[in-house]
This record gives C-alpha cells, structure tokens and sequence, in this order.
C-alpha cells in the first residue's frame, strides 16, 4: 500500500492510499477515520471484523463499468483478498462527532449513474457514496470524460461555507487514462491563481479551493475517482458567474 495523498501536508481531512494485489494476496486495515475501499479492478473476497461480507469488485479496468466499493466505520478491521489481480483505492476521513454509517458492500447497481452536462461538457458520474447514502464524512464518486470532453464545468468551486448557496468540501482526484500513455488537463483558479497541469495514469490533484475543472485530451478517456469531505454531506457547489450562462442555456 502507499499513500498518495496525506491530510496534514496536501488535505486537511482526506487521506487517499492505492494498493495492488496479486491472485491470493491479503491487505488489511484498522482505522481510527472513516473508510471506502473502492476497487478500480480485479476481485477481492471482503471480511469486516471477522464477519464474511462476499465477493467485490469484477471489473477489468474503471472503464468498463461501475465498480464496488467496501465501507467501514472507524474501528473496524477490514480484511480483503485478491481473488485475480486487483487495484485498490482507499479514501478515509476523521468523523470527529459525526454518527458513522453501517459496514457494507457498495454494489454497482445501488449507484446512482447518470450523464451529466451536454456537448462537449458532457460526462457519465457514478455516484458511490452520495449526501443520501449511509455515512458520516466521506462522499465518492467516478467521473468518466468522453475523449476531448470537460467535466467539473461549467467551473464550480465548493470552498466557502454559505449554505444553502454553497458548502465547503476539500476534494481529491485520481486519474485514470484509456489509451494508455494520454494525458488531460486540471485546471485551478481563483482570484489572482490562474493553474494548469498535465494528468495521466495514477496521477492525483488535492483541491483546497478554488475553480476545478478538468479536459481530457482528443482521442482519450479520462477518469478520475472523486473524494470529498468537510462540512456535512451536501454538495452544493458554486458556479463561477463568468461561465454558468453555459448551463443555463442548454
């Protein structure tokens, strides 16, 4: 397992650790946060706290279709065992007071997956855990951009704490690329901050503020798996004035 994404040094709340098993390998955790063990590929056979929950995953790559996902409260010992080759994500978040949700299997088909935005802004969101779904911090998802297309748009930012008009979420991304050796571009802005990176395979970005939205390059699929958390779970994220005529007008 490696970290990839460490609260303290590039979130405040979110932790984000990736890990690979071969056919017959265990990886186990204990965690004093919350924890959503998301599994981009493979097959792994689930043990919560002793308690054997079945078999996750399926998938051959983010791609394909849907994937599954594990969720423990903090305390518990979650246990999995790679029945093929498999690729892990692991995102956590302290609860603090808040209540936790019960320990599960996140199936495929109690995701809400739907297409969102138009034209060149349109995108297909699978939403893993969302503000109605049983959890104390965490809300994931997967966002899978059409080759060429822009997702995060038009440009929201969730940083403030003003609701109803808009709730504050860090955010992390981790990127995945079809065909391999493509690239997208994360944009971050606010203010005087105008950022642009190159993302490929395995790359991840941590949004503390500001404007995010994402292109993937012509002739390229771009996925990222999305993490939020910070105060509550409602997403209501704010459109940057300049460019919201764009929803507006589909």
């Amino acid at each position: 397992m490696r970290t990839v994404i460490s609260p303290g040094k590039d979130t405040d709340l979110i932790q984000l650790d990736l890990a690979e098993l071969g056919t017959g390998a265990s990886f186990e955790k204990t965690s004093d946060d919350e924890v959503l063990v998301v599994v981009l590929s493979g097959a792994v056979d689930v043990t919560v706290d002793d308690q054997a929950l079945g078999a996750a995953g399926g998938r051959a790559n983010v791609f394909e279709a849907p994937g599954e996902a594990i969720y423990a409260p903090p305390g518990a010992t979650v246990r999995l065992t790679a029945t093929s080759t498999a690729e892990l994500a692991i995102a956590s978040a302290p609860l603090d007071d808040l209540p936790p949700g019960k320990t599960r299997i996140i199936r495929a088909a109690d995701q809400d997956v739907a297409a969102r935005g138009g034209g060149n802004w349109s995108r297909s969101v699978r939403t893993i855990l969302g503000p109605g779904d049983d959890a104390g911090r965490l809300l994931v998802g997967e966002t899978i951009n059409p080759p060429g297309n822009w997702s995060s748009y038009p440009p929201h930012k969730h940083d403030t704490h003003n609701p109803p008009h808009e709730v504050q979420l860090e955010e992390v991304y981790l990127f995945k690329v079809a065909p391999e050796g493509g690239f997208g571009i994360q944009l971050l802005y606010d203010g005087e901050r105008k950022d642009a990176f190159m993302v490929r395979d395995n790359d991840v970005a941590a949004i503390k503020s500001g404007y995010h939205p994402v292109v993937g390059a012509p002739g390229y699929s771009l996925y990222y798996l999305w993490v939020m958390a910070g105060n509550g779970r409602q997403m209501i994220p704010a459109l940057d004035p300049q460019h919201a005529w764009v929803q507006a007008g589909r």
